[in-house]
């Protein structure tokens, strides 16, 4: 005879709910004993959420750039340095090709110059030895015949006229001759002198008559100009002292006649 359990089929226990819910992270009480050394193991960590553990991590904060005005100073001198140094290596290297030109050349790059040995080759043939007063028909004179003996040409400042027979033979030595009107302002004349004083063949001296304030002559060439700064005064300088010489560079400037006056004087020097 087999005894049956009251209420049909075996019963499970009845489990009583208290309206509580675990804490997070904490097993349902009741849970086995099993549990109790996992919730040791993690005594003391974090309970908050982590992420990928439900709900969504903080995103990462974006730096903001902050924009600060250009510093446009050493720019500035940068720039500036840089085309003062152009300015400087294109001034040189013009100047190097400039110097490097024949004498001729950049005679003929003189505005306002005449170039007598183009316009009367027997003009400035040279060697033409006179004595006595001659007549020229250009003046100051550029050439043509002359006295045996010269201007001293050694830089000197002439404070008279001086014979234009002598002065004639300083130019076929290669001297600039660098005449002036009487009446020129004395600030004038000190800056020609500043260009002549002390400079062998070079020298000025007063000449009546001239239709310009300044003529400058060299042998064959003349120039005429209305200021002591004109910088054509220095690049005729340049171009012709020495070179214009039909006898040498050595032709001598010293040992010439230092006096002053119109009518030529007769010297023991030959040119």
């Amino acid at each position: 005879m087999s005894i049956s359990t009251p209420g049909g089929p075996e019963r499970r226990p009845t489990t009583v709910s208290t309206g509580k819910k675990p804490a997070a992270g904490r097993p349902a009480a009741g849970a086995g004993k099993a549990g109790s050394g996992n919730a040791k193991a993690g005594a003391g960590k974090s309970t908050g959420p982590r992420p990928g553990a439900g709900g969504k991590g903080r995103k990462p904060v974006t730096p903001v750039k902050v924009s600060q005005g250009r510093s446009w100073g050493p720019i500035a001198l940068f720039v500036a340095v840089g085309v003062l140094a152009v300015s400087i290596i294109g001034y040189g290297a013009w100047a190097s090709f400039q110097g490097a030109k024949p004498w001729e050349d950049r005679a003929a790059d003189i505005q306002g110059i005449v170039n007598f040995r183009e316009k009367d080759k027997e003009l400035v043939s040279g060697g033409n030895h006179q004595t006595g007063p001659i007549t020229y028909s250009i003046l100051p004179p550029v050439a043509g015949p002359h006295n045996a003996a010269w201007q001293n040409c050694m830089g000197d400042v002439y404070d008279a006229p001086v014979a234009n027979e002598h002065a004639v033979h300083s130019l076929e030595h290669g001297t600039v001759w660098i005449t002036y009107r009487p009446d020129l302002p004395a600030d004038q004349v000190a800056k020609l002198t500043e260009k002549v004083q002390g400079k062998e063949k070079m020298m000025l001296s007063p000449f009546e008559g001239l239709d310009k304030p300044i003529s400058l002559q060299a042998w064959g060439y003349q120039l005429k100009v209305d200021k002591a700064d004109d910088s054509r005064i220095d690049d005729f300088i340049k171009a012709l002292r020495v070179n214009a010489s039909i006898e040498g560079p050595t032709a001598l400037c010293s040992q010439g006649i230092t006096a002053t006056g119109t009518a030529p004087r007769d010297g023991n020097q030959m040119g």
